[in-house]
């Protein structure tokens, strides 16, 4: 019986520390995902403010599709981030409720895109979701 509590008492402190590391990735996935749209921004309004100045004769026009495909490509930028940083953030608090095991585990492999830091995470992460102790405790809810 002393090992099992042991067991649990290093289960939850891993699972407590994995929790915060969640909720950081997700503060910095949000960071990041301001480059995406500050790329709209100059997308959208920069590339098409320089493309309304007259030109002088001779002088080749402005392609008009820069513009647009820096705006995209932002707004894709940061839709894509801001789907990780919800998807990290739902997955500490499901961490600390022990539920949604699989959820976590799908998570865990999408952190591990992020090199080096949501490598770690994630690895981590699959680590200890797949010990028979944390398994039981995720199917008890907690």
């Amino acid at each position: 019986m002393e090992e099992e509590a042991r067991q649990e008492i290093i289960d939850g402190e891993q699972l407590r520390i994995m929790r915060m590391g969640y909720f950081v990735a997700a503060g910095m996935a949000v960071f990041v995902s301001l480059i995406g749209f500050f790329y709209a921004f100059i997308g959208f309004f920069v590339f098409q403010a320089i493309s309304r100045i007259p030109q002088q004769p001779g002088q080749p026009e402005f392609p008009d599709f820069i513009g647009k495909f820096f705006g995209v490509f932002g707004l894709i930028f940061a839709v894509v981030c801001l789907t990780i940083a919800v998807l990290q953030f739902l997955t500490g608090q499901r961490l600390m409720a022990r539920r949604s095991r699989a959820f976590c585990m799908v998570v865990a492999v999408l952190t591990c895109l992020s090199i080096p830091a949501g490598t770690f995470l994630g690895v981590c992460t699959l680590i200890v979701l797949s010990r028979q102790s944390v398994q039981r405790t995720f199917q008890q809810g907690g």
